[in-house]
């Protein structure tokens, strides 16, 4: 099985970009160029996003080499000339990165990253930049609706055998702790990223006993501090009955049931018929865990609802992101050799020169930003992007795993909480105000007016 690592990351890549900078090289277009990653616009039904990947995306640039592997595997192409894969066995990033820091709350047409590097070097990145960052980004963004119809409940993510291969897995699990998920099932992830590891059992487990009472009881003296039972495999009301019994023979030996779990049927109807039992058999301290095909509509509606549910897992829809399963990212020139740069196409408008992302708040709340370019001053407002990268290396050292991913989980929690009240509903609300400083607006204008003065002169 083949996993990107650090020697076959940078043959991921789409050949467009290669083909370019081996022109760039060969005409000696290496002078610095400044492009933006950015959101052109958010799905439907959502009202911001949840910034996830930096860290994934600067261990890329820091450790990009193309080795001898790579550099046959490229002349195998038969498309490249011995002066480019020279150029290439010798590359190193030697860039600059400003980014908006994980967990933070974006909007669309807000700079994700903004990379400043010699054309080539900045080019070839381009297409694993946006893979990496949107695809987490959209994760956590999910993940982080989900905690908002949760209120405080706890969800783990239980995605791993429905996400998009085993890479992305991964990500989903570091992406989705990031947005608000409390565990994941996800061992891998678990180990590597310090993220919580929960899991209960499946319904196979319960079938291969003759007995339910006997796989329960099993289970339980197996994993005494840890077991959540599977009740529904044939009659919740008589599963739940027999997980009474055995929480009671556990408190005995001085053990506590985690908890029941219901999968299938009426969730609500079947909670609540669990709750009852459970309360009458004398185990009302056994939390009642619910999953199947959840997703942040469904639980919103559980919870309005009272259903007495402690707590959830997500699997399918949060793995995918179900409702909304791609974001449009882009990485766009917006500064070539000191000159600004444009594109006017139809509906993909760019906007041009070094830019920065300024956000306002009172009383806590977030109430507007302003994209502005990166020399502004907008009075009570702070700069979203902060210097990550300089001269090809990280300012920060990369620290532990759990403690980075802990420190942007926080920072998503408080950038939730931060957020406009109707920005927190499920559907579409009214958007965030979003603005171009009146600089920006000028340059733009300028821009557009000298590209369409240099094309009526063809």
């Amino acid at each position: 099985m083949e996993w990107i690592d650090d020697r076959s990351a940078p043959l991921l890549t789409d050949l467009y970009e290669l083909t370019m900078i081996a022109s760039y090289v060969a005409h000696g277009m290496t002078a610095p160029a400044t492009f933006d990653l950015y959101v052109r616009a958010l799905p439907p039904n959502r009202n911001f996003l949840i910034a996830c990947g930096l860290e994934h995306a600067l261990h890329y640039l820091e450790h990009l080499r193309f080795d001898r592997e790579a550099i046959a595997a490229l002349e195998r192409l038969g498309i490249f000339d011995q002066g480019f894969l020279e150029y290439l066995a010798g590359f190193r990033f030697s860039g600059e990165v400003w980014a908006m820091e994980e967990g933070e709350a974006a909007f669309a047409g807000e700079p994700l990253l903004r990379v400043t590097a010699p054309l080539p070097e900045s080019q070839v990145i381009e297409s694993y930049l946006l893979n990496c960052l949107t695809f987490q980004t959209m994760i956590a963004s999910k993940a982080a609706r989900i905690a908002i119809a949760c209120r405080g409940r706890p969800f783990a993510d239980f995605s791993l055998r429905r996400d998009h291969g085993p890479n992305a897995a991964y990500l989903v699990a570091r992406a989705a702790y990031v947005g608000g998920a409390s565990s994941t099932s996800n061992v891998l992830a678990a180990e590597k990223l310090g993220i919580p590891p929960s899991g209960t059992m499946g319904h196979s487990y319960v079938m291969a006993f003759s007995r339910e009472i006997d796989a329960f009881r099993q289970f339980a003296h197996d994993f005494p501090d840890r077991a959540i039972l599977l009740v529904d495999t044939y009659d919740v009301a008589t599963g739940a009955r027999r997980a009474a019994k055995v929480a009671r023979e556990l408190a005995e030996r001085g053990h506590r049931l985690r908890g029941v779990r219901i999968d299938s049927g009426d969730l609500a109807a079947e909670a609540r018929k669990a709750r009852a039992i459970l309360d009458a058999e004398g185990a009302p301290e056994v939390p009642i865990f619910l999953s199947g095909d959840l997703d942040e509509w469904k639980i919103d509606e559980l919870v309005r609802n009272d259903v007495p549910a402690d707590a959830f897992g997500v699997g399918t829809q949060l793995g995918t992101s179900g409702d909304a399963p791609s974001l449009g990212g882009v990485y766009k020139l917006a500064v070539d050799a000191g000159t600004p740069r444009m594109k006017l196409s139809h509906g993909k408008l760019t906007l041009p020169g070094r830019k920065q992302v300024y956000r306002s708040e009172e009383a806590g709340r977030i109430t507007g930003d302003v994209i502005g370019l990166e020399d502004e001053s907008v009075p009570g407002a702070r700069p979203l992007l902060v210097q990550v990268m300089k001269d090809g290396r990280r300012l920060r050292a990369a620290t532990d795993p759990a403690l980075a991913l802990g420190e942007a989980r926080e920072r998503c929690a408080r950038s939730l909480l931060s957020l406009p009240s109707g920005l927190r509903e499920l559907s579409s609300a009214p958007a965030y105000p979003v603005e171009w400083s009146p600089r920006l607006r000028q340059l733009a204008e300028q821009t557009r007016s000298e590209l369409v003065g240099e094309d009526a002169l063809e």
